[in-house]
């Protein structure tokens, strides 16, 4: 017990190698990245230590790598959904080719065309209201149209 507290409380390196290397670490740690080659070795050895009957074999592994268990969990959930994703069905043919601006453009012309539609049949009930206001002898009266006005 009485080595462990003398190794905590060691006093720091002044050599010139330990100034050194104390000044070219960087201030935050930086994130490890793993290649996918690295991360399906470990997997595999992982598999093959818990197949194995040897106890401990898993964590040796683990400590032996400097790596955690959320991390490898992580990594065995992302393989068993590329596996899954792998070999679910896919759909035969070529993919549809989208396009957009042809998608927006036909959105827009079958709402225009619509609205012609509806315009129409307002100005047939307009003009039926008209009709019906002269044969009644009802004056209708005339609202200025801001087109004929401002064109000038």
């Amino acid at each position: 017990m009485h080595d462990m507290a003398a190794k905590r409380q060691r006093p720091p390196d002044t050599s010139a190698a330990g100034i050194r290397a104390a000044a070219e670490r960087p201030k935050t740690p930086t994130k490890r990245v793993y290649t996918p080659e690295y991360k399906a070795s470990i997997l595999r050895e992982l598999d093959q230590a818990r197949a194995g009957s040897e106890r401990g074999a898993v964590g040796a592994l683990l400590r032996r790598e400097g790596l955690n268990w959320p991390t490898v969990l992580r990594w065995q959930r992302e393989r068993d959904q590329a596996e899954k994703a792998a070999l679910a069905p896919k759909k035969r043919g070529r993919k549809p080719t989208r396009d957009p601006v042809a998608e927006e453009n036909e959105r827009l012309r079958k709402q225009n065309e619509k609205l012609q539609n509806e315009l129409r049949k307002a100005e047939i009930i307009i003009d039926v209201q008209k009709k019906l206001a002269a044969l009644l002898g009802i004056e209708v009266p005339t609202v200025p149209d801001p087109d004929k006005d401002g064109a000038s």
